[in-house]
């Protein structure tokens, strides 16, 4: 038997160490495909690339669907008190759905309850029949639940803002009808935590009956708000420029219109705030590039105004509950920030560009004063603090230099963002509608 050849044993180690490094390199490179970070704006995605979610990210994240798509919808207070944070979560959500048919929309209001929050994938779970059986029950107990009472409406849901008057719950409904009806969700509410109301309610199948309707618009409209200084006090506006409010009377069971509309916009009014400290005082903006503020104790013309407040159309408007300010976002993709103790100069105090498509919604956290979020047609929710500064920011994401500071979080994975809210009463919570349905989350950065 003879003794191996010594050179070839080299050459074959050689071969393998390059093999392995080889490897190594292919592994290094694949991980890097796999982990790195998507930023939209910065780089679009490459042929064959998708997206895949970070669960670790998320404190909490949840879907839901509702059959036609919700394209507005606003949040119910409910009586498990505010600040809550201890997972299960439940919370309860008024909508209104734009189906393909005026006969197939409806109102509806959606309890969402047994939301646990995101657990980090465990590669490393023991596949035992024993152990997988308990997970199963586990799994099977931290489902989330969704009872959802829906009231037939005829015509398109434009816009749904919520108020609490007394022991009743309204819902304000702009519609394609060209009118805005006020309902009492009594029923629906009884429905989503009743087994036995939500047998009785279905059965009746009924189209939802307005308390009161208003049809003085002569147009079709989506700016509407309920004042949180006075019960029952409302503002609409439509797409021929004309803003009404509405006075309660008969403790909110019916409502005094003032038929001299504030008129001092020349185009469509998109968005309308009341403000959260003075009782008197609204905001709007419009179509017309401008934002405006108003006194109702004065005559029909804004008390101030930024006139070319946006390039384009200004689509949507959020107030500061703790902070004179007001927060914008329009067609021109641009989020601004107004300091009302400067509004008459005309310029915002900050101005920020992130968003590829016109912007659909803005809203300022009812939790921290400095943090907001947006929506936008380029279906990105970006999460934002005013009070970081670039000496703050800490780590960039690779490739994302040029992202302001200030920007927290950009959320993905909806078609059509049209509508967010965080949840008054559970800190960091966010829900959005989109056509794609409804997303339920809370990231690590708020």
């Amino acid at each position: 038997m003879s003794a191996p050849d010594a050179h070839t044993l080299a050459e074959e180690e050689d071969d393998t160490e390059e093999m392995e490094e080889m490897e190594e390199e292919e592994m290094e490179e694949e991980g890097e495909a796999e982990g790195r970070v998507y930023v939209p704006g910065i780089e679009p995605l490459q042929p064959g690339e998708k997206l895949e979610m970070d669960r670790s990210a998320y404190r909490m994240y949840h879907e839901c669907q509702t059959g036609a798509p919700c394209l507005s919808f606003d949040v119910l207070t409910d009586g498990d008190g505010d600040g809550r944070q201890q997972f299960p979560l439940s919370m309860l959500l008024c909508a209104g759905t734009q189906a393909d048919s005026a006969l197939k929309n409806r109102l509806l209001v959606m309890r969402m309850h047994n939301l646990h929050g995101t657990e980090p994938e465990d590669e490393e779970k023991d596949s035992s029949d024993e152990d997988s059986g308990d997970e199963e029950e586990e799994d099977e107990d931290k489902k989330p639940k969704l009872e959802l009472a829906m009231a037939p409406h005829y015509g398109g849901i434009n816009r749904v803002r919520v108020t609490q008057v007394g022991q009743r719950c309204l819902a304000a409904v702009w519609s394609e009808k060209g009118q805005v009806e006020i309902f009492d969700l009594r029923p629906q509410l009884e429905a989503v935590h009743s087994s036995t109301a939500m047998a009785a309610f279905a059965q009746q199948q009924k189209e939802a009956a307005a308390l009161f309707s208003f049809s003085g618009h002569m147009s079709e409209g989506f700016a509407i708000d309920w004042s949180t200084k006075v019960p029952g006090r409302l503002v609409s506006g439509d797409c021929k420029k004309n803003i009404h409010v509405w006075e309660p009377r008969e403790g909110g069971a019916s409502w005094q219109i003032d038929q001299r509309p504030f008129s001092s916009h020349s185009k469509s009014v998109e968005d309308l705030q009341w403000s959260p400290t003075e009782a008197t005082v609204f905001a709007s903006c419009s179509v017309d590039q401008s934002i405006r503020v108003w006194d109702i104790r004065a005559l029909p013309n804004s008390m101030l105004a930024a006139n070319e407040a946006h390039s384009s159309d200004v689509n949507v408007i959020s107030w500061n509950r703790s902070e004179p300010f007001l927060l914008s976002g329009g067609d021109d993709g641009l989020l601004k920030v107004w300091d009302l103790r400067q509004f008459k100069a005309g310029r915002p105090v900050a101005s920020f560009k992130q968003h590829c498509g016109p912007v659909t919604s803005v809203e300022w956290s009812p939790a921290d004063s400095s943090v907001f979020a947006a929506s936008g047609a380029d279906d990105v929710i970006s999460q934002w603090d005013l009070s970081v500064e670039a000496s703050d920011a800490g780590a960039r994401v690779e490739g994302a230099k040029d992202l302001p500071p200030q920007l927290l979080f950009l959320h993905q994975g909806q078609s059509e963002i049209k509508e967010i809210h965080w949840h008054p009463q559970i800190p960091g919570a966010m829900i959005s509608t989109a056509l794609s349905g409804f997303n339920v989350f809370r990231t690590i950065s708020v």
